[in-house]
């Protein structure tokens, strides 16, 4: 037996919820799903995944799939997002290990308030 799916992904709020949540909200255009106060957790789903936010959790990375992955990060520089990395080629998928084959894979990184990497992967065809 193995695991099967992502279930849930704990990221830190830092010291404001509200402006983290905001943050995934207005650049990343994810709704917040549910908040309990207290204890000042929050819940955002992608995809059928979970990412808890909370105060206590250390900094995490978590990588989502983001097609137009060059228009989002002009959309996301709008909001004066910092990007710890740009888009880059770093994968040609040859064998189609991890989708079809001859397909490359780009990856830009930036960090919301409280401090989480966010990486950003789009599949391109070969």
């Amino acid at each position: 037996m193995r695991p099967t799916a992502f279930r849930q992904v704990a990221l830190a709020a830092g010291r404001d919820l509200d402006a983290t949540l905001a943050f995934w909200r207005d650049v990343l255009g994810l709704a917040t799903h549910a908040v309990f106060e207290p204890p000042g957790i929050a819940f955002i789903l992608v995809g059928g995944v979970r990412l808890l936010f909370s105060g206590g959790t250390p900094q995490a990375t978590v990588y989502l799939d983001m097609p137009g992955l060059d228009a989002f990060c002009e959309h996301a520089a709008a909001f004066g997002t910092a990007f710890t990395a740009m888009p880059s080629l770093v994968h040609i998928d040859r064998l189609g290990q991890f989708g079809a084959p001859g397909e490359s894979e780009w990856l830009a990184f930036l960090k919301d308030p409280a401090g989480n990497t966010i990486g950003l992967v789009e599949r391109r065809p070969g």
